[in-house]
């Protein structure tokens, strides 16, 4: 019995991995890629050689029963990069299929490759070709012909659009591929939601809250982010598992796709920040029960649906994110109350939160090769960092004091067009400020930190895969910008009679 409940869990989770069901989703939605059609022998083997964005263990003549010499296949996959002498076949492996982007093969391949290259064409002149074009088959993970135009008039009521990820590989540099997409406003809504997970969205949603709602809550989320995002990404440099792979899968976002995959940080970030608001709030907030539950799951919801949708996650790994986040609440949430408490009373907490930050970040960039993954962790430690000293200094000179507890529950201010006004005035205010600290500290910081331990400066990108470049760089950049969000800005506020 305990066996057969084993493979059945097994088989399911097989299945909630798998590429396929990503695409049948993408489809359902009204996503199209344009992969030209192939032979069921080269899928396979470009499902073997291309993940992640990024080209990996190949081994071609590797049969089900064994493994050429030199070939592992039980070891974690790992990233391999451009070399002087590479061969042709690993030249491919770099330029091929980063978002989607189905190789030019041979025969059938080259004719309907060019169709969608016709069809592309046409679009952007105006209008849509009338002959039919190659779009990807969630079933096969192969090329099928359809009239895009009818497809869309079933889904969407609306014409096809044409479109390109939003970003380029924060990696490789890689635009990605184009895509149909046949149903806007899922395109908008899950676009939306996966930039709830996103830097843009954190640095103006915490500032927000700092600035105009409750700086006792948003202390203590900022530290819940941090420590899920460190999990998280930790989490995904241990288990090494790559995107799903492309074709069938149609890449909408290629900004992370050179990252590993399990878990699912921005379904933690958006299943942690949302839950632990309402945790944080309700009860010191006078709002319905039903609402803040209501908005935290439906929060967390878009933003775990959006990355299956953006062809980033697997079903299996969104879950995973979720009941994971899930489960570091429940270690962390009852001792946030403490853990603010230190850091604003204790002398010693300076030298713990910069001890304990930057030894996060060390362990973190040495569970695997370098990759955007830990850039973005050590800058989540050096925000956390820098707002966890300056709400110690404002504690010390006794500024932005915590209302008192007499006064709970609170209840939310009636909105006027005043009160609106000024809160847009300190959020655009503030933000600009924030922005370009960060943008002046970058073209500070990498220059001196390149020249401080002799790696040379001319290539930014080449320079950060330094560890000893990039973990000081994020540190002190995002260290002062959340030293800026917590102590300088509210001084500015103070002295322009905007708080």
């Amino acid at each position: 019995m305990a066996n057969d409940l084993k493979t059945e869990f097994i088989q399911l989770c097989k299945t909630l991995q798998g590429p396929h069901l990503v695409a049948k989703f993408q489809q359902f939605c009204g996503v199209r890629g344009t992969f030209p059609r192939k032979s069921s022998e080269t899928s396979e083997r470009e499902l073997e050689r291309f993940h992640n964005g990024a080209c990996t263990n190949y081994c071609p003549d590797e049969g089900e029963n064994g493994t050429e010499d030199g070939c592992n296949s039980d070891g974690p996959r790992q990233r391999k990069t451009t070399t002087e002498g590479s061969s042709p076949t690993h030249d491919d492996c770099i330029n091929g299929l980063l978002n989607g982007t189905a190789a030019q093969i041979s025969g059938a391949g080259e004719t309907e490759g060019q169709n969608v290259n016709d069809y592309l064409a046409s679009a952007r002149d105006g209008g849509y070709a009338q002959e039919r074009c190659t779009v990807d088959s969630p079933d096969h993970g192969r090329g099928m012909l359809c009239d895009p135009c009818k497809e869309g008039e079933s889904l969407g009521g609306s014409a096809p659009s044409i479109v390109k990820p939003l970003r380029k590989n924060s990696l490789t540099d890689d635009g990605g591929q184009e895509f149909i997409i046949e149903n806007k406003f899922l395109f908008y809504l899950f676009t939306f939601g996966t930039e709830l997970g996103n830097e843009m969205f954190f640095i103006v949603f915490f500032p927000f809250l700092i600035w105009n709602v409750d700086a006792y809550v948003s202390r203590q989320l900022i530290v819940v982010w941090v420590w899920v995002l460190f999990l998280g990404q930790s989490t995904k440099d241990l288990i090494r598992w790559t995107r799903p792979a492309s074709p069938p899968v149609v890449k909408v976002e290629v900004f992370y796709n050179s990252e590993y995959s399990m878990p699912s940080t921005h379904a933690m970030s958006g299943t942690a920040i949302p839950f632990s608001l309402f945790l944080l709030t309700y009860g010191r907030w006078q709002y319905p029960f039903v609402f803040g539950l209501g908005l935290a799951l439906s929060w967390s919801i878009l933003v775990c649906v959006s990355r299956v949708y953006m062809g980033m996650h697997s079903v299996l790994e969104v879950i995973a994110g979720f009941l994971y986040s899930a489960l570091i609440l429940a270690v962390i949430q009852p001792a946030l109350e403490h853990i603010d408490s230190f850091y604003l009373t204790s002398r010693h907490a300076p030298l713990v939160i910069v001890v304990l930050h930057v030894s996060l970040g060390l362990l973190a960039f040495r569970l695997d090769s370098w990759s955007t993954s830990r850039g973005d962790t050590a800058q989540a430690l050096g925000t956390g960092a820098g707002a966890a000293l300056a709400s110690h200094l404002n504690h010390l000179l006794g500024l932005a004091p915590d209302p008192p507890l007499s006064q709970l529950p609170f209840a939310p201010q009636p909105l006027s067009a005043a009160l609106v006004s000024r809160s847009l005035q300190r959020l655009a205010l503030g933000v600009a400020v924030l922005l370009a600290t960060r943008a002046a500290m970058k073209a500070l910081t990498i220059p001196l930190v390149c020249r401080a331990v002799g790696v040379a400066s001319e290539d930014v990108r080449r320079a950060r895969q330094h560890m000893e470049v990039e973990l000081p760089y994020r540190y002190i950049v995002y260290g002062t910008v959340g030293f800026s969000c917590v102590f300088l800005v509210p001084l500015l506020f103070s002295y322009l009679d905007l708080s």
